[in-house]
Parts: structure tokens; C-alpha cells; sequence
């Protein structure tokens, strides 16, 4: 685990996911998505999500096109909750139910 802070120190409780779920691109965060135990995207979950409208607030605060790097990566972890939310919330498992061998494939990554 890196000992540098990636977040904004008011968000640096949530420094332990960083290193995990602030990942660059969507193929990304559904890969680990699906790779990552229930239990580890329940703590995860369950510890950002209570803050999450507070992340959204404190994003923008910033032009979206000059994001610190600190705030993009709070970005980034937005998104991987997001991801993560879905398998929390509705699947009650790492992969959609009843969704064969889905997976997301992006010819092109939207950017912050």
C-alpha cells in the first residue's frame, strides 16, 4: 500500500481504498468489480457511500477540465462507487445475475 496520500485530506479516511478503486478507465473499475470479493466491496460501500454527496459538492468546486489530482482521484473513486453500488445494491454479488458471460468492453473512455 503507498504511504502518499491520493485524496484531499478531507477525504483521507478513505485513503485506504485509494490505492484499490481509483482506477483510470470504466473496463477497469468492472474488472475489479468483478474480481473483488462481496466483502470487500461492502466496506467499501459502506464507508464512502454515507460521504458520497459530499465528494459530488467538493468535485465541483472545480472546473471539471482543471481537476487537482487530488480531486480527480476523488473522481475516480466516485466512479468505482458507482460500480460497486450496483453489485451492493442489486446484484448482492461480484457479476449481474442472469447476464451470461456479460462484460463491458469501451472503444473510448469519457474523461473528466
Amino acid at each position: 500500500m503507498s504511504t502518499t496520500a491520493r485524496l484531499p485530506e478531507e477525504f483521507s479516511d478513505l485513503e485506504p481504498f485509494a490505492e484499490t478503486w481509483c482506477l483510470a478507465t470504466e473496463d477497469e473499475r468492472f474488472e475489479r468489480r468483478t474480481t473483488s470479493s462481496m466483502e470487500e466491496m461492502q466496506a467499501f460501500y459502506e464507508c464512502f457511500f454515507p460521504r458520497l454527496e459530499e465528494a459530488i459538492e467538493y468535485c465541483d468546486k472545480h472546473p471539471l477540465d482543471r481537476l487537482p489530482q487530488d480531486v480527480q482521484q476523488l473522481l475516480l473513486l466516485i466512479y468505482s462507487l458507482i460500480m460497486v453500488a450496483m453489485s451492493v445494491e442489486i446484484f448482492r454479488q461480484p457479476r449481474a445475475v442472469d447476464a451470461a458471460d456479460a462484460v463491458l468492453v469501451r472503444t473510448k473512455d469519457p474523461r473528466p
